[in-house]
């Protein structure tokens, strides 16, 4: 049996800010993870290609508020740092 995946360990080094900002962008990380989990069957971020964040910027995140969305997009840049991707989204 595999351990879940850590979130909190592999944000460790690029979460900055409050400690309210970062149970945020945990929590916000987390939901990402999961849903790319269940629709593509990558459970690690290292596993996944920009089409699969870019997935889920469109997709899941369509009928919330623009604001969700930006602070989701906001997570995905703390990701794309964390993997040293230079991958780019624009809302």
């Amino acid at each position: 049996m595999s351990k879940p995946f850590d979130m909190e360990l592999f944000l460790a080094g690029v979460l900055i800010g409050s400690q309210s900002t970062r149970k945020r962008h945990l929590r916000q990380a987390e939901v990402i993870r999961a849903d790319i989990a269940k629709h593509w069957q990558r459970e690690a971020p290292w596993a996944w290609q920009r089409k699969h964040v870019a997935w889920f910027l469109e997709h899941r995140l369509d009928r919330h508020s623009e604001a969700t969305r930006y602070y989701y997009l906001l997570t995905v840049r703390l990701l794309a740092r964390r993997l040293q991707k230079s991958w780019v989204f624009n809302l």
